[in-house]
């Protein structure tokens, strides 16, 4: 049943169904409109009527789609098209507001008629250039910082372009060359390359790469990718989080949150020549019970039943992935070149593969003060589609189970890198820490806010806690941080502040009619933010994130990647505080803050990586040499600033950290698996984070037993 919270948002969702559904069925006069004018009028509907705060589609807007789309989504390095293509182009930059709002659409078709004769072009400048020995001798340079180059006003300054590109990706390998060669000189008793050989060589590897990158270029504007790449600018534009999924993008999103697919089970890479290779295979699986496909394969051809295999020359690993997975019990057949260079076709029919190497994982951290539990929870997955599917909440609630069985004195929850998920889940998560409250609020764009609650008055874990969080630690995250800070439930530890993720979306399948609030739809899915949420405190998330109470430097900290960074995120805000009662076994954090930062001012390591975090950040925006000794020294100078950020990472007495005997004998039947857990706790011990959280929660304990334990 719906509450009456809810009626206003479900009333808009359906006044903007019968909008979509007139347009859609071409009410409005004149020929029916195509599957991309329906897809574009439907969402730029959906935009106006429902996301959060809509900017207006007027000729501003448009000319920022037009900017975009062709120097951020088409030609990011400006090298395929000219000055002059983009001006012949301007007469379609204050039209893409008529289009998105139910014009023909015109001007993707219109861009790719430009694009397919430059593509050739392209093609033919960097075949000229790597058929011949480049000169790396001569002092020159490049910038790939998009905000520091033009399209070029010409053909020359287009060669130009493209010989400095080729010449930097050929001296990156034939640098590395050159070093393989000079440690391996002794080794093998065969006479080595002379340099020349090794640059052919080089020139050669890339040569294959842009060859592979082409074939796929070339056809962008014959399939979808061009106009699903036009509509995400669109979405963008909004604000970074509403955005288009086309049937299989939907479907792999589903995947990444629910942990499970219908696939074969083989995990993929791509290697240095851009081909698919199968890295390994997941025991139990399609892929492994065939016998017929083995670890190093590579993936030519992909068949689905009857239908013609589509090529994967050019395909990234995640589109390579959206095509292999499917329907349950269908057919795959994979083309493949074995590493004894045979060709071989192998039929497979798809079957469940549960990916719970994703799933929330616990280990024992056995100190001198006492065993402290961390749990490990890389996103707020859940199952959507299966009511008894995996769940994140229902996941750390057993792991905390286990974790008290062993006596724990306190525990870690780790959501470094966790880019967020479900909301439901992050409510109930709260509340496993907490008696009952508030724990998040949530708005729309007209209503009040209305406040998310743990109504279980019931504590699973009233213990010492810490949590981990870094700049990408997002969303879902964002929530479950600010909730136990603002609670004084536990201490917030890592990076100055997360990301900065304060939005909400929501999948709505774009050929509904009075159906709107379906997630799915044979003409794509937008996930489309209609909400913000706000701290119980009143503050949002949103570009500010939450500022962990513990710092620890962080080598990413003056990298451009939070939400902050991103133009067309949403601002930030807030509201009135909701009625709440901090946790009544609250510490008293200024002393444990102030040993943390006191221990950590004395640490080499940290010292090292702070002293470091802004000069890598500006690695990425330099002029790029293209002299080898430059490039050498560069080359050096970064890596000895990498390696000794890794050198020091590394604790000089690792952590006792021990796996639970009952996830050992799950795995036992399993080597591979067990070997990547047993690898992932070998990590952990030598985790200088971890270190200082255990520090940090150590305090804690100590702390608790000296006033609070007798008050429990």
């Amino acid at each position: 049943m719906l509450s009456r919270k809810s009626l206003p948002v479900v009333l808009l969702f359906l006044c903007a169904g019968l909008i979509v559904a007139f347009r859609s069925l071409g009410l409005a006069g004149g020929n029916p409109p195509t599957k991309e004018e329906r897809i574009l009028h439907n969402i730029g509907e959906m935009l106006s009527q429902i996301h959060y705060s809509p900017k207006k589609i007027d000729d501003n807007f448009s000319k920022d789609i037009f900017q975009k789309y062709l120097a951020e989504k088409i030609d990011p390095l400006k090298n395929i098209f000219l000055k002059s293509d983009i001006d012949a182009l301007r007469k379609f930059e204050t039209r893409l507001d008529d289009e998105i709002l139910g014009g023909n659409v015109e001007f993707v078709p219109a861009v790719g008629v430009v694009y397919k004769s430059r593509i050739e072009e392209a093609e033919s400048m960097y075949k000229i250039y790597l058929s011949k020995p480049f000169d790396f001798t001569v002092v020159e340079s490049v910038s790939f910082n998009p905000e520091q180059i033009s399209f070029p006003t010409s053909l020359k300054e287009k060669e130009e372009a493209w010989r400095k590109r080729m010449k930097y990706l050929t001296l990156e390998r034939y640098a590395d060359l050159l070093e393989i060669r000079n440690k391996n000189k002794s080794k093998d008793g065969q006479p080595p390359k002379t340099d020349a050989q090794l640059e052919e060589e080089a020139r050669g590897r890339v040569l294959k790469i842009m060859d592979r990158s082409f074939s796929r270029l070339k056809i962008r504007f014959d399939k979808d990718d061009a106009f699903n790449d036009y509509v995400n600018t669109i979405t963008e534009t909004m604000d970074p989080h509403t955005a288009f999924f086309p049937p299989p993008e939907k479907r792999y999103f589903d995947e990444q949150m629910s942990g499970r697919f219908f696939g074969i089970g083989a995990s993929l890479v791509r290697d240095e020549e851009g081909n698919i290779k199968i890295a390994t295979l997941i025991t139990g699986s399609p892929a492994w019970k065939s016998g017929q496909v083995n670890a190093g394969d590579i993936i030519l051809k992909v068949g689905q039943g009857n239908e013609e295999p589509v090529d994967l020359t050019g395909f990234m690993v995640e589109d390579a992935v959206k095509i292999i997975r499917g329907k349950k019990g269908a057919e795959v057949r994979l083309y493949l070149r074995k590493s004894d260079g045979s060709l071989k076709t192998v039929s497979l029919i798809r079957d469940e593969i549960v990916q719970d190497e994703t799933f929330a994982r616990s280990t024992i951290i056995n100190d001198s003060k006492g065993k402290i539990g961390y749990i490990y929870l890389p996103e707020f997955y859940a199952d959507f589609e299966d009511p008894k599917g995996a769940r994140c909440s229902e996941d750390v609630r057993k792991e905390i189970i286990r974790l008290k069985e062993q006596k724990v004195n306190g525990i870690i929850m780790d959501l470094r890198n966790n880019g967020g998920g479900s909301l439901y889940d992050v409510v109930q998560m709260v509340g496993l820490f907490i008696e009952e409250g508030p724990i998040v609020q949530v708005k729309d764009r007209d209503g009040k806010p209305q406040i998310y609650r743990d109504r279980d008055k019931t504590v699973l874990y009233d213990g010492p806690l810490g949590v981990m969080v870094n700049e990408f630690s997002a969303s879902a995250s964002e929530i479950f941080a600010a909730a136990i800070q603002d609670y004084n439930r536990g201490v917030i530890i890592g990076s100055t502040t997360t990301y900065g993720k304060g939005t909400v979306q929501r999948n709505i399948g774009l050929d509904k009619t009075m159906g709107i609030l379906q997630p799915n739809s044979d003409l794509g899915t937008i996930k489309l933010t209609l909400q913000k949420f706000y701290r119980i405190n009143g503050g949002s998330t949103q570009l500010k994130g939450v500022s962990s109470d513990v710092l620890l430097p962080d080598v990413f900290e003056y990298s451009p990647l939070r939400e902050k960074n991103n133009p067309d995120a949403l601002p930030w805000d807030e509201i009135q505080k909701a009625d709440y009662t901090s946790w009544r076994y609250g510490l008293d954090l200024k002393p444990i803050i102030q040993a943390s930062k006191d221990r950590v001012s004395n640490n080499e390591s940290f010292s090292v990586i702070k002293n470091n975090a802004e000069w890598l950040s500006k690695q990425n925006d330099k002029v790029y040499t293209l002299n080898l000794n430059k490039y050498k020294e560069e080359q050096q100078q970064i890596r000895n600033t990498v390696k000794q950020i890794d050198s020091l990472n590394k604790l000089p007495q690792e952590l006792d950290v021990t796996a639970l005997n009952e996830d050992l004998r799950k795995m036992e039947n399993d080597t591979a698996k067990l070997d990547r857990f047993k690898s992932w706790v070998k990590n952990l011990r030598s985790d200088i984070y971890l270190d200082e959280a255990v520090r940090v929660v150590n305090d804690m304990i100590v702390q608790d037993n000296l006033v609070y334990n007798n008050k429990r």
